[in-house]
């Protein structure tokens, strides 16, 4: 390939950041702009969303517009005469025009093995039903949601003690790669992109605060992934009297369940568990509302009357 080609790059979180690199350091593209998600309300915009911090350590121009689907807004994108468009954690709608308009059309990277784990929260979705595989895909984007044909796809092995933000870390650079060694072969149209198989479809939902109350009638497992799973947002809480308490760490305890789920009770040694329904979960770091993080004894010593109570 003699000419590189023109490139616009739409992403806006931090999983974007690696692969935009990526692509703006390949030989194959060159980036013509970045479309990114609006201002926060910052005065400082290079501390605001993360992409466009990027884009503008990069002296790339950037498009941030409330909604990509304006007319107005996608004929400023095409203004830019793109042959490509790559798509990274935007959060927004592709419309058709800009996903037909260039030559060698739109590549999404998605954070999951699809077409297991559409949708908004594939990373949390891995941690929380417990996978031991997880990856990413690039597809080919069509209009429906991660729905496109398969362009690469890289695994992950889990092991089962990771967080949210740990595993979409590793899941960007893994990205990155893929991005890399897939870009040339793709646009030399040596890599024919293969439809997703229509067994193993899941779909992942928009993350609410609600998804994050910890349910002690639930085992000890899966509140451990739970926890895990929805760092830093919605995060893990349950309610006391004193006021909601965030769960940031929390370990497993073996054995049958001793107390009446959802008791919160003080251990030897200055430990301090919920009691769930196969088992005691034991509170390794927590934040009370309006306080800092703390050790489970920490919050029992500021806050007594706590011990043997019912949490919701």
């Amino acid at each position: 390939m003699t000419e590189a080609v023109r490139t616009v790059f739409l992403g806006s979180g931090e999983f974007a950041v690696p692969i935009a690199t990526a692509l703006a350091r390949h030989r194959s593209v060159t980036i013509v702009g970045v479309v990114t998600a609006p201002m926060r309300g910052t005065p400082d915009p290079v501390s605001d969303v993360p992409v466009a911090a990027w884009a503008l350590r990069s002296h790339i121009p950037v498009l941030r517009p409330a909604r990509l689907r304006e007319p107005e807004v996608v004929e400023q994108v095409l203004r830019a005469a793109p042959e490509l468009l790559v798509l990274a954690d935007y959060g927004q709608i592709v419309p058709a025009a800009l996903l037909t308009a260039p030559r060698h059309a739109a590549l999404n990277l998605h954070p999951s093995l699809l077409p297991r784990h559409r949708g908004a929260s594939p990373v949390q979705a891995a941690i929380l039903e417990g996978d031991r595989e997880t990856g990413v895909t690039i597809i080919q984007m069509d209009s429906g949601l991660d729905t496109g044909p398969v362009v690469a796809q890289a695994r992950y092995a889990m092991d089962g003690s990771e967080t949210a933000p740990e595993l979409e870390a590793r899941l960007a650079l893994l990205a990155a790669d893929v991005l890399s060694d897939t870009l040339e072969p793709y646009l030399a149209g040596d890599i024919v992109p293969q439809p997703q198989p229509a067994e193993g479809v899941t779909l992942t939902h928009p993350l609410r605060r609600e998804d994050g109350r910890l349910d002690p009638l639930r085992g000890i497992e899966y509140l451990d992934r739970q926890i895990r799973a929805y760092q830093p947002w919605p995060a893990t809480f349950f309610e006391t009297e004193s006021g909601r308490v965030i769960v940031w760490d929390a370990r497993p305890l073996g054995g049958g369940a001793t107390r009446r789920a959802g008791t919160l009770l003080r251990l030897p040694a200055n430990r301090v568990a919920i009691a769930a329904s196969d088992g005691l979960l034991e509170l390794v770091e927590v934040q009370p509302a309006g306080g800092r993080r703390m050790t489970g004894a920490e919050l029992l010593r500021g806050r007594p009357q706590l011990a043997g109570a019912i949490v919701s």
